[in-house]
């Protein structure tokens, strides 16, 4: 192995390390105490998360791709390949 190689291996461990341990850090089990003033709405129902992270995001998507979609059919410009 090359110098260089030694070193990016080092640096990509390094990485990693710091990576995991921040997760580690990071975990779930420290929001177990509540804070001061901290006042959670209520739960939201299956239906409205599906609509809010699967529907949503997916009409989004729809909707900038057709406007692009219909910019690019104005605008004449047709590429080919």
């Amino acid at each position: 192995m090359s110098n260089e190689v030694k070193k990016n291996a080092v640096r990509a461990g390094a990485v990693i390390a710091a990576t995991t341990a921040m997760q580690l850090m990071s975990s779930p089990a420290f929001a177990l105490t509540r804070d001061d003033g901290d006042d959670p709405g209520p739960g939201l129902s299956v239906a409205e998360t599906l609509g809010l992270f699967v529907v949503a995001p997916i009409l989004l998507f729809l909707v900038i791709a057709g406007l692009v979609m219909l910019g690019d059919k104005k605008s004449g410009q047709q590429t080919t390949d």
